[in-house]
């Protein structure tokens, strides 16, 4: 008996890319799409692509997956991010995987990111292998700041092909999500105990810059391995800067 999948995705104002994104998992057996509240195009070009829509409030990446995985009704899941999309090869794989129905908890899949001028081959980006095939189940979702990760319950394979990743449009949205990343990961840090102030942000800094442009290689991405790399600088800066900052300015 045929096993069945669906293709799922969690949005907020995913207008961009997610057209492509919801073509590109058109062999599944049902879309769903579960959105945070947009207030783009985002459910109107879900509906047009034949997903079921589910809007929730976000309550955090944790407790979303648990509510979209409650209302999946089949074996398998592909999940992917509003920005991203599977390549033809991958498609092809995993069509060709889930026929041979193995008795994995899920695959592992590459993800190759876009950023300012080409696909990041280094800088610590690639393979970046992500679990985002698994059977119903077989997979536990947790959370660290704002990333989410999930972790397969039984073994698992690897699919050969991509998954094709625009996470930022411009340089002016990459320093948003900084900023957003920096201060859930300083509350994550300062939950811990962890201490911060300009020694640590400055030695954190430097020690995210070399490891991005040296020990992984940024210096081969050209320009854009240079300015990720101050990026991630920037980050992590920014991160042992705000644990200290537990009134905001103005308001002591």
């Amino acid at each position: 008996m045929r096993e069945t999948v669906t293709g799922l995705v969690l949005t907020l104002n995913g207008e961009r890319l997610l057209e492509k994104c919801l073509t590109s998992l058109d062999f599944c057996d049902e879309l769903l799409v579960v959105d945070s509240g947009s207030s783009d195009r985002t459910r109107e070009i879900a509906e047009a692509c034949g997903a079921r829509i589910i809007v929730n409030p976000w309550p955090g990446p944790v407790a979303q997956f648990a509510l979209a995985l409650a209302q999946v009704r089949t074996d398998w899941v592909v999940s992917l991010d509003q920005d991203e999309y599977l390549t033809d090869e991958l498609r092809q794989t995993i069509v060709a995987r889930l026929a041979m129905q193995e008795q994995v908890a899920g695959y592992y899949v590459s993800r190759s990111s876009f950023y300012f001028n080409r696909f990041m081959k280094h800088s610590g980006w690639y393979p970046d292998l992500l679990l985002r095939v698994f059977r119903l189940g077989r997979m536990e979702v947790s959370a660290s700041g704002a990333h989410y990760h999930f972790t397969p319950q039984g073994e698992t394979g690897r699919l050969a092909g991509d998954i094709h990743h625009y996470p930022y449009e411009s340089f002016r949205q990459h320093m948003d999500k900084i900023n957003y990343y920096a201060e859930e990961g300083a509350k994550a840090l300062r939950e811990k105990g962890r201490r911060g102030g300009p020694a640590a942000a400055l030695l954190h800094g430097a020690g995210r810059f070399l490891k991005l442009y040296l020990l992984k290689l940024g210096l081969l991405d050209g320009k854009a391995g240079f300015y990720n790399a101050m990026a991630g600088f920037y980050y992590a800066f920014q991160k042992y800067v705000r644990i200290e900052e537990t009134n905001k300015w103005g308001n002591n």
